[in-house]
């Protein structure tokens, strides 16, 4: 079923606010554990990494050592603070890929937009011309990236340009609408656990979006152009470069 542009500015948006601060578990609270999810398993830093992480770090150090001044070195190896700041900034690295993982589909690139939107069963709110330009993406094998942010130091929120910016430093870029259809189309359930989105930019430079999540009993698809930021409710799909 597709309903055309009424109503479809303000339902990205009652997903991205009412359903995220729901007091219902059925979103937050389930974790997905399938087999078919590529994913590095949670296990403790071997010794190995860290005798890696020392390795590389003195290699640097030894790499620069003569542009240092002896005497301010020792300072600053003095500073009980250094060591702290300096595992901050790993513990940010680290966080970047703590929640990726990757879902292998394949896609009919022979299909329109439409059909490939059909195939998941889902309820559409989308903008019809928005959906016959949506961008259908490359390779009939593919593996879609998903990732969440934590943006409780934000506001709860990330702009579309800014959301660019973490698929830069994941080394990924926005997945297209095509191939994310069709992971959904091989599991119905997987937007229910984990609701998901990608975000493109149309000929005249606006940002679209497509959004796949589950809200008041139904399963939906929504497609249009983009006129709000992000929240911590959201998964990112992303393929690499």
């Amino acid at each position: 079923m597709v309903i055309a542009k009424r109503g479809l500015i303000n339902r990205p948006f009652l997903a991205m606010t009412t359903t995220a601060h729901s007091s219902s578990s059925d979103f937050r609270g389930r974790v997905n554990k399938r087999k078919e999810d590529i994913m590095t398993p949670s296990k403790p830093t071997t010794d190995g990494q860290i005798d890696k992480a020392v390795a590389n770090y003195r290699a640097l150090l030894e790499k620069h050592s003569g542009e240092f001044n002896t005497e301010a070195v020792q300072i600053v190896l003095g500073q009980s603070e250094l060591a702290g700041e300096q595992f901050t900034i790993f513990c940010r690295r680290v966080e970047v890929f703590s929640s990726l993982f990757f879902r292998r589909a394949t896609v009919k690139r022979n299909r329109t937009p439409q059909e490939a939107l059909d195939a998941t069963f889902r309820k559409q709110y989308t903008d019809r011309k928005v959906v016959e330009s949506m961008p259908k993406g490359e390779g009939d094998e593919v593996e879609v990236g998903f990732f969440r942010l934590d943006l409780s130091k934000c506001h709860d929120y990330i702009s579309d340009d800014d959301l660019e910016m973490e698929f830069e430093l994941r080394g990924l870029k926005s997945a297209d609408p095509i191939s994310i259809a069709a992971v959904n189309e091989a599991d119905h359930d997987f937007a229910d656990e984990k609701p998901h989105c990608t975000h493109w930019k149309n000929a005249d430079g606006k940002w679209c979006f497509a959004t796949f999540y589950h809200w008041s009993k139904e399963r939906k698809v929504d497609v249009g152009l983009r006129v709000y930021g992000w929240d911590g409710y959201w998964w990112f799909a992303a393929v690499r470069k």
